[in-house]
């Protein structure tokens, strides 16, 4: 008897073991980050996804503990909170549950949750999160060579290249030397005289700095801390450093510092002549012992400087380095800084110190030499196969005191020499040997879009000429965010995979602190790409933390008068309407608009609702008779004429329409924020808007907007301004445009999304392919056939300047949205309910894609075969989504190998749809039928 109850509990543990692994929380984040150094709330939200092998499973509950040691949570201690069983579905942006965490202090966390049979899983592996501290702890000292006062470096932000004094522009180059804009090196040497359990960091060098510890870098940032409005926000990284970075008695803490977008140079090539200051520093690091005991080590008047071997660096122009005036062992222990001088304290900048929660900019890619071309006797061009943004390591070797200088560019002049007529010019950099073997460098602090390399006066590989250096190596380092990419796109069509395979190029070269226009001219956020191109980034690429860094900026770069300008953040003001026009400024109503779609969260709207509610009503300030007059409109809308402003259709209705779409949203967000007094108020000023649109730009009789360009037709269907009587002939005309046109597209920037998505949201999917599958300008082929690796700034690359440009990428929220039919539910937001509605379209034969959503995986593929429609999607844990299968309505679906109404996976048959609709559950699901 007592051997059948141990076979019985034997077996009933195995029953346990089983059911429990029907679901697990893994990937947990707090402020949706994993294991993040620094949260800027005391009250965070935490969140984890789920995972399953079984269909339709979901969380009926929840537990979470959480502990002051990664010991106590081992031993299921929540000593600071313990949640207990929370009856609840919900698991994402769980607030926190207890009393206020203390600052600069880090804490350890896991979650068990039980499906929706009531199983409980194991816990979760555990995470961390750390409190940052408040800025009074901190207590900033900022260090430098030279105070601002004594800089002599100019104010405001009005130095704009074309228009700068010349005298006064040779009178700055004549300074060149000077501490105001010198690259230097601080150090700082302190003892440990104890065993450590932890180190902290926290440091911002401004414009940029990298950071060493006894010799090593610490992190892997490029470019850091990311770009802010310094004035309103400045930034400041934070570091976890472990006993073996520290050792006891003497080390040393080394900085070095750039110039960054924080203080730009007149000389060479500059976009614009701004400063916020000379470099600085800030920094503080606290030591906790382990016999409970702490140390700071802080930024104050006993470190010591000395210029660095970079002699020129410059955002804009380039960068400079000579060799020989390296000190050996400056940033290590037993150097004599005996020659060194004393920092001065420099006045704070006037910007906040908040830690930077967004991800840093990192080496993505590296790249070999795809072809080298000796143009004429030691003088080389060399392809390096990609335009990227970055910059190149070179390794060469020779006599002390030669110089190599390395050009970039993204195109080749007629004679083959790489230019920079369109992109900014003269960029280089100089490196002078120390004729030491091999040595090799990068840069530091500036980076450009390029995609050749040129160098003169020098031999490759081979020594032929013993009077020159030898170049040994070359390679191309590509830099951008390191948020991570969250979605994947192929299909049969060969233009859309280049043109995916483009677009994302020129994405990544401009996703740096900001999204840049361009990695080389300008370098700067000019917002309306961010909303145009939104769902494409969304679908492609984590922005979890990086949106709200760009809300932020955008609301430090709101002036009083509630204007958002169309560079954000605004380093030079240009004046008119390349710093007032609302496509661009209503970035700031849209955007969280778009992050709560996206992600569920609703904390952007909550947070910036003032601004929101600010810009429109600035735009009504503007405006007679709620009509918005001014502008870029259409920008770079194509036809014979020059790109630009908007030509083919009017400024007024695209101002107007974006002044109805701001108010709109805000509207929306007052009701979901139950802002009870705004929601009448701009509830009725969208009707009154919408009306006097209406009155203004629609011809009854012709039953077009406008001018009856594309652009005026699909703005008012796309953002439902068109009364429903008249959208079906409006939409008629827009169709017989586009046929007119040859099945070609002529709206420009602004309006390439809204043409997109009214033809994907009204049946035209056809349309859509006719217009975009083919190899002429205006089209993504016609940049595939010119052969290249980015998407450009003009449909036709030789009328445009840069080449890196991805303004003209709206197609990507088509290939997710219509060919693979991922489709986010605005009533269920952050993919908590979905549609997977794939198009057939031309004579394509498959499209698969997926996308890592804040719940988990969504993946859709179909392919035709045989005469049959295979779709394989895939559903998280926790979800639910709409199939709308792209078939007749009567036909015979099969679901994972059972017809549609025995599958016990289907949760609901959808009988009112114009296609087979129905609801499934969590899981992997293979679903076939006749074509």
């Amino acid at each position: 008897m007592k051997y059948i109850k141990n076979i019985f509990f034997l077996f009933s543990l195995l029953i346990v073991s089983i059911t429990n692994g029907q679901i697990t929380a893994g990937h947990l984040t707090c402020e949706m980050n994993e294991n993040p150094l620094a949260i800027n709330t005391n009250q965070p939200r935490l969140s984890w996804q789920l995972v399953s092998k079984e269909n339709n499973v979901s969380q009926s509950a929840y537990q979470i503990l959480v502990a002051s040691s990664e010991e106590k949570l081992k031993k299921d201690n929540g000593d600071i909170w313990n949640s207990g069983k929370v009856i609840s579905t919900k698991n994402l942006q769980i607030d926190f549950g207890e009393s206020s965490l203390k600052n600069e202090t880090k804490y350890f966390w896991k979650v068990k949750v039980w499906n929706q049979d009531g199983v409980a899983s194991g816990w979760s592996s555990p995470a961390s999160f750390r409190i940052a501290p408040f800025v009074k702890d901190l207590n900033p000292i900022w260090i430098g060579a030279i105070t601002k006062a004594d800089s002599h470096l100019p104010e405001g932000r009005n130095y704009h290249t074309a228009t700068f004094n010349k005298e006064k522009k040779a009178s700055l180059i004549n300074a060149a030397d000077s501490l105001s804009r010198r690259s230097i090196m601080i150090r700082k040497p302190f003892e440990v005289k104890k065993e450590i359990k932890e180190a902290v960091v926290y440091i911002s060098g401004l414009g940029h700095y990298e950071l060493t510890i006894n010799g090593k870098k610490i992190g892997n940032s490029e470019f850091a801390p990311l770009w802010t409005d310094y004035d309103k926000t400045v930034n400041y990284n934070t570091y976890e450093l472990n006993a073996s970075q520290l050792q006891k008695g003497e080390n040393v803490i080394g900085v070095l510092l750039g110039n960054g977008m924080y203080n730009t140079l007149a000389e060479r090539y500059s976009k614009f002549y701004v400063s916020f200051g000379p470099p600085t520093l800030f920094f503080k690091m606290k030591v906790i012992y382990k016999d409970g005991s702490s140390a700071i080590i802080k930024s104050d008047e006993s470190w010591k400087y000395s210029k660095s071997p970079i002699t020129y660096n410059s955002i804009f122009g380039g960068e400079d380095y000579n060799a020989n005036l390296e000190q050996k062992g400056w940033n290590n222990k037993g150097f004599n800084d005996s020659n060194w001088k004393k920092v001065v304290v420099q006045e704070a900048p006037k910007g906040i110190l908040r830690a930077q929660t967004a991800s840093p900019i990192i080496v993505q890619k590296q790249y070999e030499v795809k072809e080298a071309k000796e143009l004429k006797p030691n003088f080389y061009i060399f392809n390096m196969g990609q335009n990227l943004s970055g910059f190149p390591t070179i390794k060469v070797k020779g006599k002390k005191g030669q110089t190599v200088r390395v050009w970039v560019g993204e195109s080749l002049n007629e004679d083959g020499t790489v230019g920079q007529g369109k992109t900014g010019k003269p960029y280089y950099y100089d490196y002078t040997l120390k004729g030491e073997g091999i040595e090799e460098w990068r840069p530091n602090f500036s980076y450009y879009g390029y995609q050749y390399v040129q160098i003169e006066n020098i031999n490759y590989k081979e020594d032929k000429d013993k009077n020159l250096p030898t170049l040994v190596d070359l390679k191309s380092n590509f830099i951008y965010n390191s948020s991570g990419e969250a979605g994947t796109f192929e299909c049969s069509n060969d233009i859309f995979n280049k043109t995916h395979w483009l677009i994302n190029n020129a994405i990544k070269s401009n996703f740096q602190s900001v999204f840049t226009d361009c990695p080389q001219r300008e370098k700067l956020g000019w917002i309306e790409e961010i909303h145009l191109n939104g769902p494409g980034l969304f679908f492609n690429y984590n922005l979890e933390s990086f949106i709200p860094a760009t809300m932020q900026n955008i609301s430090d770069s709101q002036r009083d008068n509630g204007l958002i300008p169309t560079i954000v953040p605004e380093y030079v003001v240009f004046g008119g309407d390349f710093t007032d026009s609302p496509e661009w400024g209503v970035t700031g109503v849209i955007l969280p608009w778009m992050y709560y779609e996206y992600y569920g969260d609703v904390s952007l709207l909550e947070n910036y609702y003032p601004v929101m509610k600010k810009y429109v009503d600035y735009l009504g300030t503007k405006a007679t008779g709620h009509i918005v007059s001014h502008g870029l409109g259409d920008w770079y809308d194509y036809g014979t004429h020059a790109a630009g402003y908007s030509k083919n259709s009017p400024i007024a209705l695209s101002a107007t329409s974006h002044y109805f779409y701001g108010a709109s949203l805000l509207a929306k967000a007052a009701k979901l924020l139950n802002k009870t007094e705004d929601i009448a108020k701009y509830e009725t000023l969208t009707s009154e808007i919408k009306k006097a649109f209406n009155d203004k730009f629609f011809n009854a009789e012709t039953k077009q907007y406008g001018t009856g360009s594309q652009f005026s037709n699909a703005v008012p269907i796309f953002m439902d301004i068109v009364e429903p009587q008249y959208k079906q002939a409006v939409m008629q005309n827009l169709l017989a445009d586009i046929k007119a046109k040859g099945d070609r597209l002529t709206t420009g920037d602004v309006g390439n999304r809204y043409l997109f998505q009214t033809l994907a949201q009204n049946g035209e999917n056809e349309t859509m392919y006719k217009m975009n599958n083919h190899y002429d300008a205006p089209g993504y082929g016609f940049q595939i056939k010119f052969g290249l690796t980015t998407l450009t700034e003009q449909w036709d690359p030789r009328k445009g300047n840069s080449w890196n440009h991805f303004m003209m990428g709206q197609i990507e929220e088509w290939f997710y949205k219509s060919l693979v039919g991922i489709v986010p539910d605005v009533e269920n937001p952050g993919f908590k309910h979905f549609f997977i509605q794939p198009e057939l379209v031309g004579d394509m034969t498959f499209a698969k894609a997926d996308y890592q959503s804040i719940y988990g995986k969504i993946a859709s593929s179909w392919e035709k075969k045989d005469g049959r429609l295979i779709l394989k999607v895939e559903i998280p844990v926790n979800t639910t989504a709409t199939i709308k299968m792209p078939v007749k309505k009567n036909a015979v679906i099969k679901v994972n190998g059972n017809i549609l109404s025995d599958s016990k996976n289907v949760l609901k048959v959808l009988d009112n749809e114009e296609k087979p609709s129905f609801v499934l559950g969590s899981g992997i699901y293979v679903l076939e039928c006749a074509l």
